[in-house]
């Protein structure tokens, strides 16, 4: 995994990031959250998919992240998964954020092993931790990043919490 991170970050002048989950789980409020002002509207080429990209400025570094459209799987069904799945498989993301709804985890934790089977870096993002404790519920990230052997970070998008850790962990995981 780490040769490939080598071979992905040489091509490219600053770091690629892809946000990548299920739709409604807070991707764009995370891509704002990292990007603030600087956001860029495309369409993926050949198609009518809006793809946001931006740059995210942190410890004088900057990083390109890009807030793909909902994916359930790694096996498309609609144009915008297509999309997505070919932003992770011909992009060659540096890291990506799997961001999930919290108290759903169960439901797309399938997407976060298929990511980790193509041996992409990867974070989980556990959001909306605010509404799984309103829930009474609970999840030991440590023990969920022991058995994923990949960094879990938990935030509150809407209101910002967890995102300066996040941006630490983005930070140190392309580390040069």
């Amino acid at each position: 995994m780490e040769q490939r991170r080598e071979k992905r970050g040489t091509a490219r002048r600053q770091p690629l990031v892809v946000i990548t989950g299920q739709p409604n789980v807070g991707k764009s409020v995370l891509f704002h959250r990292l990007t603030g002002r600087y956001v860029t509207v495309s369409n993926y080429p050949g198609t009518t998919v809006e793809i946001t990209r931006g740059t995210m400025h942190h410890n004088g570094r900057r990083f390109t992240i890009i807030d793909s459209p909902g994916l359930y799987s790694l096996n498309p069904i609609t144009e915008e998964e297509r999309v997505a799945r070919r932003i992770l498989l011909h992009d060659r993301p540096d890291l990506v954020l799997h961001v999930v709804d919290a108290k759903n985890l169960a439901r797309m934790l399938p997407l976060t092993l298929q990511l980790i089977e193509l041996g992409i870096p990867t974070i989980l993002v556990l959001n909306m931790m605010d509404e799984l404790e309103r829930a009474g519920l609970q999840i030991s990230t440590a023990a969920l990043q022991a058995q994923l052997a990949i960094p879990v970070v938990p935030t509150v998008c809407l209101t910002g919490e967890g995102i300066p850790q996040l941006k630490e962990l983005i930070d140190e995981q392309l580390a040069d």
